[in-house]
């Protein structure tokens, strides 16, 4: 597999719907494929990107939530990182603050953008590019990021977990994707 010939997939392709694979090892292609997700990510403008949204059944996921005035890697919890994480075979625990609703949207479902609820804070388990297992807090927009990213892992997105307003309000939208596909 060439990475780059890799891009980002829309909605409803069937991989974006399935539960990712274990990646068993960190080879040099896993190493490739993360940085062209990297790069994919930057064109888009996004702050993450799931090897799903490749078309890579990998629990996989590269996030970059840049610090801003509202946000910073030197809160604790940080809300942001310094450069982008590559985060493989990640697994979430201790989702603690109240539900937050907040408007997000995907680089899979273009023109797709709704409320969604999720704990403030979140820690996440992770192997990074060099093979090392690590742990990390997260609160607000990064937190919010690694919960979106995940849910691609398992085959869940943003429309499964809209409020119910949104996802009236993006019914047309969702019907045009799943049109555009069937052409």
């Amino acid at each position: 597999m060439d990475p780059a010939s890799l891009y980002i997939l829309r909605y409803p392709e069937r991989v974006l719907r399935e539960r990712a694979r274990e990646v068993p090892s960190v080879t040099e292609e896993v190493r490739a494929v993360a940085k062209r997700m990297i790069e994919l990510m930057f064109e888009a403008e996004g702050i993450g990107l799931a090897a799903p949204q490749v078309g890579l059944s990998w629990r996989m996921f590269v996030a970059h939530v840049p610090p801003t005035e509202d946000r910073s890697v030197e809160s604790d919890p940080p809300t942001a990182t310094v450069e982008p994480v590559v985060y493989i075979n990640p697994v979430l625990s201790d989702p603690r603050g109240e539900l937050i609703a907040y408007e997000e949207g995907c680089l899979s479902l273009p023109e797709v953008v709704g409320e969604v609820l999720r704990p403030e804070h979140i820690t996440i388990t992770a192997t990074d590019l060099k093979g090392e297992r690590f742990t990390r807090s997260a609160a607000g927009l990064l937190a919010r990021c690694w919960q979106h990213e995940f849910d691609h892992l398992e085959g869940v997105l943003i429309i499964d977990r809209m409020t119910q307003m949104s996802r009236l309000k993006n019914r047309a939208a969702v019907r045009r994707l799943e049109k555009s596909a069937r052409l």
